[in-house]
């Protein structure tokens, strides 16, 4: 499992983290962004919920299949242009 983790750096308590994690799979690579590429823009297919999918930006490597623990399930990425 990868961890996508929380852009704003907020502390939170290990009870508030249990109750809002979300696993999700990629299921499509968008693109590179960021200055120098560092970060893939992907789609994620929730999987408690097939029909909701939403765009998220990643660091790392990643490719489609893969499975994110989401920490932050609410919060979209731009997309790219």
């Amino acid at each position: 499992l990868l961890l996508a983790g929380d852009a704003g750096g907020g502390k939170r308590s290990v009870a508030e983290m249990d109750t809002e994690v979300k696993l999700g799979k990629v299921s499509k690579i968008i693109g590179r962004t960021g200055s120098r590429g560092g970060i893939t823009q992907v789609r994620i297919e929730f999987l408690d919920d097939q029909n909701r999918s939403i765009i998220r930006n990643v660091k790392g490597p990643v490719r489609e299949g893969d499975v994110l623990t989401l920490l932050e399930s609410e919060r979209e990425a731009r997309r790219l242009k």
